[in-house]
């Protein structure tokens, strides 16, 4: 058995299980083909009731490959890990190679001749006017595409986070889209991948449009604990750009 672990729990939808299954096998292939015992299997679980605790998983020094948010890696995480590369959101409206950028959403009837696309150009889209006043729901303090990036954007307009009149933590993307089409908050900012991901099967996802768009930043960076060996490290990466997981340079 292996003694690393290896997890990819930012997109790791239900619904979208086996495609991050069959993600990891062909990492998994390409890195025992490199002489590195890679894990059979995801790790989905690191606490007692089954769940899973990213903060802990990132730290763990059996740490082979993850996938983590620049907001925690500027609030401590860094120190602990190395960064492998970045994924290739051109797939996905909002992302351009390694860069992504968030969906401002808000319930569709309150907006109904609203369906913004994102600016050609990567620059933040958002009319402070429309946002003041209302309920924020982010998935977490450290999400830069939840939080972060919406309060720098805004920052740049001479505004800030205090534009809104509460702010709701829901605990993931797919619970701020539910928490605001169910009318228990106003607005949320949603990475161009999940909104993507939630479009196609999460039913909220109907109920709301897009009102603005974030600027493009670095996406989730791939990582692996600190203090891998150097030719463990030149294997992940030789066998992430040999699997497609990492953005053309």
């Amino acid at each position: 058995m292996s003694t690393f672990i290896a997890a990819l729990p930012m997109y790791d939808w239900p619904e979208v299980r086996a495609e991050v299954d069959a993600q990891w096998a062909r990492l998994r292939d390409a890195l025992r083909r490199r002489g590195v015992d890679a894990p059979e299997e995801l790790t989905r679980a690191n606490r007692p009731d089954g769940g899973l605790e990213p903060a802990a998983l990132w730290r763990d020094p059996a740490l082979l490959f993850a996938q983590t948010c620049w907001g925690p890696m500027g609030q401590g995480l860094a120190a602990h890990v190395q960064v492998i590369g970045q994924p290739d959101y051109s797939a996905f409206e909002g992302g351009e190679g390694e860069l992504y950028s968030s969906a401002v959403v808000m319930r569709r009837n309150e907006r109904p001749h609203a369906g913004l696309s994102a600016p050609d150009d990567g620059r933040a889209a958002l009319l402070s006017d429309l946002l003041r006043g209302k309920r924020f729901a982010f998935n977490g303090a450290d999400s830069m595409s939840g939080i972060l990036a919406l309060t720098g954007d805004l920052e740049a307009m001479g505004e800030g986070i205090g534009i809104f009149s509460e702010r709701v933590v829901s605990g993931g993307h797919r619970a701020s889209i539910v928490a605001v089409a169910e009318g228990r908050a106003d607005v949320a900012a949603i990475d161009c991948r999940s909104w993507t991901m939630a479009q196609r099967f999460e039913p909220a996802a109907q109920e709301l449009a897009v009102v603005g768009w974030t600027g493009r930043r670095r996406g989730l960076p791939y990582i692996c604990a600190r203090k891998l060996p150097a030719e463990t490290v030149a294997a992940l990466r030789e066998a992430a750009t040999e699997t497609g997981m990492l953005a053309s340079a």
